[in-house]
């Protein structure tokens, strides 16, 4: 099963040949940086600044740390795609990334990566302060050098690739002024960052247990030693992912207790639910059919209550 996003580009015999060098290289920008994941990221700091500071965030310094945290998520990106070039050239679904087919050399991939990385956490500095840009260099270590290797050796992967999933928390938080905060008594901000951090840790569980049922053989091709391809009947891995699930709602609904706001219980009750629900039936069922419905309820429940955390669930005070 090949991804959509990752299938191989062939040309378009109406576009100039300049404008098919644009799209190609538009869609190699694509695989490098990959979007969705830096836009989720980006999500998740702009959501842990605003349950830190609320009215009082300075705008502008944010969105100064989004661009370094999104440069920064760039250039880890291309550090894994390095990493892993070899087990990528294994699976259908990473096989046509720029590394692998050789349209981009190690070496500059390497330059690329190492020149984003010190800007991102330059300008990361310069919006939120060194502690922002520590947790952010932070974020980039553990995803590159600890998680990735680990895919290749034990199933145990996923619990620490789900640490660098949350560390973002702890870039808003640290941009926002969270530790002098905290140490001034302001133990809401403190609660609300970290119930966030929980929540984004459990979520990514059933979430990438999902994956790595869809891609199960892929991944067993590749090497990799995904919870899903060592024991392949899917049992331990519906398990650990129904744990996750069920552990978030209580979590979800403590991200609500620093707003005392209603409307963020409810939205964080709803969605923590409808997660367990679809995780249960990913668990009973193991398939791919319930494998891609929990995926997309863990996409909507994520996106449900980030913006029920920014609607509702700010400071209130």
């Amino acid at each position: 099963m090949t991804s959509p996003s990752t299938m191989p580009m062939t040309a378009d015999p109406t576009l100039s040949p300049s404008a098919g060098a644009v799209a190609s290289t538009a869609a190699d920008v694509s695989r490098l940086i990959r979007p969705r994941i830096a836009v989720m990221v980006l999500a998740t700091v702009a959501t842990a600044a605003w349950l830190t500071a609320g009215q009082s965030l300075d705008g502008a310094a944010l969105a100064v740390v989004l661009l370094g945290t999104l440069l920064v998520a760039a250039s880890s990106s291309i550090a894994n795609q390095i990493v892993e070039r070899d087990t990528d050239r294994l699976m259908p679904r990473t096989a046509a990334r720029p590394l692998v087919t050789g349209r981009m050399g190690v070496r500059d991939a390497w330059i690329l990566s190492a020149g984003l990385l010190v800007a991102g956490l330059v300008i990361t500095v310069a919006g939120g302060g060194w502690a922002a840009s520590a947790a952010s260099l932070s974020t980039w270590l553990l995803y590159v050098l600890v998680y990735t290797p680990l895919k290749r050796v034990t199933p145990l992967n996923t619990a620490v690739g789900a640490i660098a999933g949350a560390l973002p928390v702890a870039i808003g938080w640290c941009a926002a002024g969270g530790p002098g905060r905290l140490l001034a008594g302001d133990a809401a901000s403190g609660i609300a960052a970290g119930a966030l951090a929980t929540v984004l840790y459990l979520w990514q569980f059933p979430h990438f247990m999902a994956i790595a049922w869809l891609y199960r053989r892929q991944y067993s091709d590749a090497g990799l030693k995904m919870l899903t391809v060592v024991d392949p009947g899917g049992l331990r891995a519906a398990g650990q992912a129904l744990a996750a699930a069920l552990a978030m709602v209580p979590v979800s609904l403590l991200l609500a207790v620093p707003s005392a706001s209603v409307w963020m219980f409810l939205v964080a009750a709803i969605a923590s639910v409808a997660y367990v629900a679809a995780t249960m039936r990913f668990a009973v069922a193991r398939d791919d059919a319930s494998a891609r419905g929990l995926l997309m309820v863990s996409l909507a429940s994520l996106a449900a209550i980030l913006v029920a955390a920014v609607a509702c669930g700010g400071p209130t005070s």
